[in-house]
């Protein structure tokens, strides 16, 4: 079974926690001790029942406030398919929690409460799923009880939020009229709305296709360890470990070093099962080479007929996460695949208003904003622009005197 990692967004009180907890629940993957702290929780807050949301909420303030503060994880698996759930904060203030918890999902959910329909935040966040590079979205209408299970406005709110992705660019929008408190449309099919002919939520996500996600073109090795071991039996062992973030190697293929620019060929690809002839994205293995290169960690195996740029300076938006805000010439460190290597943000050339995605002229990023930076590197980083691969288009941005992760970033332009 293939793996779907997805993230839940939308704006607060839209719902959230309680979707994630109804499709564990319905789903039966929820244990028995789990269940039973929900139902004792929900008495000591005066209610009856089980509160659905309390399964993601963990923490205390999140229980007192009936708020999504911090990005919770769930896992669950059905017999088609295994899941990975991040349920991300709705709030503006936690924009930054968002963007973690949404950097490695393959879709997204995007909320929409059907009593207020598409709200600032509901753009706001199909605007950051895009930015991510997210390839799938479903826009789940929910609270669809508190509307009278209404035909007409949810082809209404379809329409309007339609209309804004097509604006975005985002291709495969799929939408979904829900009530995750009751269950319609969550796992099991509503009675209450016949309307309805399309799949329910969890039968679209395990049915769409993420096998073309990945990006099998572009061959991309960063170097994690050198293994030189020095065992008996094999004492001129040398190999190469990492994970191919994407494309696929063939033993014999030809390869360049970059940023050396040495060449040689695939001799051996080492896996703990022994040997094989292929591998592809995203397989954690160990090459082996024909010739003796030096190669360290932060270098990248590629195929020479399409390889990464090699740039000092390139165009990237950034998401600022520190409360100590980004200040031009300021000095950090680019954590990009296995590289590190100092850096300089030049210059902030806009930042977007992330509720009407307005850009504006700004002096510095603060926390949870977004722009679009020059950055100028030590030495060079061998990489894509975002859209092209999110593996080789994504860093991350250090504050070299904290160590502190201050920023996630996507290279716009080389």
């Amino acid at each position: 079974m293939d793996l779907l990692r997805f993230t839940t967004a939308g704006s607060v009180d839209d719902g959230k926690s309680t979707l994630i907890g109804r499709l564990l629940y319905d789903a039966k993957s929820i244990f028995e001790d789990q269940l039973q702290a929900m139902e004792r929780s929900t008495e000591r807050r005066g209610g009856t029942g089980v509160d659905l949301s309390l399964l993601t909420d963990g923490l205390q303030a999140e229980r007192e406030q009936g708020i999504t503060i911090d990005v919770a994880y769930r896992y669950f698996a059905t017999p088609r398919r295994k899941f990975i759930i991040a349920d991300t904060p709705g709030h503006e203030q936690y924009t930054r929690n968002m963007v973690t918890g949404a950097s490695t999902a393959n879709l997204a959910i995007v909320l929409i409460d059907a009593r207020k329909g598409v709200l600032t935040q509901s753009r706001r966040h199909a605007y950051i799923a895009q930015l991510l590079g997210i390839p799938h979205l479903i826009a789940a209408i929910n609270k669809m009880d508190l509307v009278d299970y209404s035909e007409a406005i949810y082809h209404t709110i379809k329409t309007e939020f339609s209309a804004f992705c097509t604006q975005l660019g985002a291709r495969d929008v799929s939408f979904i009229p829900i009530s995750a408190l009751h269950g319609d449309n969550v796992v099991d099919r509503s009675a209450h709305m016949p309307w309805y002919t399309g799949d329910t939520l969890l039968n679209t996500l395990e049915g769409i296709h993420i096998q073309h996600d990945i990006n099998l073109r572009d061959f991309r090795f960063p170097v994690q360890l050198v293994c030189s071991p020095q065992i008996s039996g094999r004492p001129d062992f040398r190999g190469y470990m990492g994970r191919i973030e994407s494309g696929s190697v063939r033993a014999g293929d030809e390869i360049v070093v970059l940023p050396s620019g040495h060449r040689s060929r695939i001799k051996h690809i080492v896996t703990y099962d022994g040997n094989i002839t292929e591998a592809c994205a995203p397989q954690s293995v160990t090459l082996t080479l024909e010739d003796h290169i030096d190669i360290s960690r932060g270098d990248m195996i590629v195929h020479p007929e399409n390889p990464p740029r090699s740039a000092h300076e390139f165009h990237a938006m950034l998401c600022w996460m520190s409360e100590q805000p980004l200040q031009p010439r300021g000095k950090y460190l680019i954590k990009h695949t296995t590289h590190t290597a100092k850096a300089v943000v030049q210059e902030i050339e806009h930042k977007v208003d992330i509720n009407t995605l307005a850009t504006g002229e700004a002096s510095e990023l603060k926390m949870n904003e977004i722009g679009r930076v020059l950055i100028k590197v030590q030495r060079p980083l061998v990489c894509d622009v975002y859209r092209n691969n999110r593996a080789s288009g994504a860093f991350i941005v250090i504050d070299e005197h904290t160590n502190n992760t201050v920023a996630a970033g996507m290279i716009a332009a080389v």
